[in-house]
């Protein structure tokens, strides 16, 4: 169940921003404020402001949500929420089912009709986009990202950093690596050696992830 909050800050103006604000409501939620540098001068949306400057200290009762669908964008966010001092936020739609057991960690947003199985656990800012499945003792990394209609099977794992694409099936027991994006529509049918871009039906290598600097 979401802590009831009074008030919500969503870190971001895009597609997902909107996504969460429709949550947001669902769970009562009524005061909401977006905060975007992108922002245009008197821009709102469903009537709830949106801001330029992550400024202030926040209401007694509000949090804060990280909006990036950007998985490294997301994780500044949550970095930025943390050093103003916001509580972060967990929000999990009322439509959402999660399994006896199951922990999901402050910063993720759980959408419309998705289902995280009994002992699963789920990482910090995260995000389970509509209708995703994420099923019984699965592991999902922070800052990862499964996409609309996506299925983790039972006892499979995804590292941090991991976007896994619309439509997208990883079959259980099986791993996918940190630092690895899997197309739509693609089929994981065993564990994932190399980090990198995986597309097709099972799974191909077809671009290893660069390599981070320390």
């Amino acid at each position: 169940m979401t802590e009831k909050v009074k008030g919500l800050r969503i870190y971001g103006f895009g597609g997902h921003a909107r996504s969460i604000a429709d949550v947001a409501a669902t769970l009562g939620i009524e005061q909401l404020v977006f905060a975007d540098a992108d922002a245009r001068d008197g821009e709102s949306f469903l009537g709830c402001p949106v801001i330029k400057l992550f400024e202030g200290d926040p209401p007694d009762g509000w949090q804060c949500l990280p909006a990036a669908g950007d998985n490294r964008k997301r994780q500044v966010q949550t970095e930025h929420i943390r050093a103003r001092g916001w509580p972060l936020a967990t929000i999990i739609s009322p439509t959402a089912t999660v399994g006896i057991g199951a922990t999901i960690a402050a910063g993720t947003f759980v959408g419309h009709h998705c289902h995280v199985g009994p002992m699963a656990r789920v990482g910090h800012s995260c995000i389970l986009n509509t209708g995703c499945i994420v099923e019984h003792d699965c592991v999902v990394g922070d800052f990862t990202h499964v996409s609309v209609n996506a299925t983790l099977a039972g006892r499979s794992r995804l590292g941090s950093f991991v976007f896994l694409g619309t439509g997208s099936t990883v079959i259980d027991k099986c791993s996918v690596p940190d630092e690895t994006i899997c197309g739509a529509g693609t089929v994981v049918t065993q564990s994932l050696a190399v980090s990198g871009t995986y597309v097709g039906v099972p799974a191909r290598l077809v671009k290893p992830a660069p390599r981070r600097l320390p």
